[in-house]
């Protein structure tokens, strides 16, 4: 089963981002700082964190650096980004607030393909014309 960190500090959002993950098959843990997720995430094995930008105790862009470190997939979701400074999401897999469902789900399984290896190329002549 895929294992999903959720950090959201809002207390009308989280559950129901949870119930929404949960509900589509996904084991979900969820916490609502950066330093819960940072804990999580050096404890125990994740194959995806989910997690807002502004929290409490920092962003969690920071949450999605460490994450990556440690071999986990990110998406990064966030109600400010016109707010932050052009391209601070330019590196991260985000969704922009309000989410819908069938957005959150469709990058969720985006951020989750395994990323094969390239096709090996080959070269196809064309027929010399007479």
């Amino acid at each position: 089963m895929t294992r999903i960190l959720l950090v959201e500090d809002d207390p009308d959002v989280r559950p129901l981002l949870e119930h929404i993950l949960l509900s589509s098959g996904f084991a979900v843990t969820a916490v609502e700082s950066v330093s819960g997720a940072i804990s999580l995430i050096s404890s125990q094995p994740y194959d995806l964190v989910v997690t807002d930008v502004n929290l409490p105790d920092g962003s969690g862009l920071g949450v999605a650096d460490r994450a990556a470190e440690a071999g986990v997939k990110s998406l990064v979701v966030t109600g400010h980004g016109l707010s932050l400074a052009p391209g601070s999401l330019a590196a991260y897999d985000y969704l922009l607030k309000p989410l819908r469902v069938d957005e959150l789900l469709a990058a969720i399984r985006r951020c989750l393909e395994v990323t094969e290896a390239p096709a090996v190329s080959r070269v196809v002549r064309f027929p010399k014309s007479e």
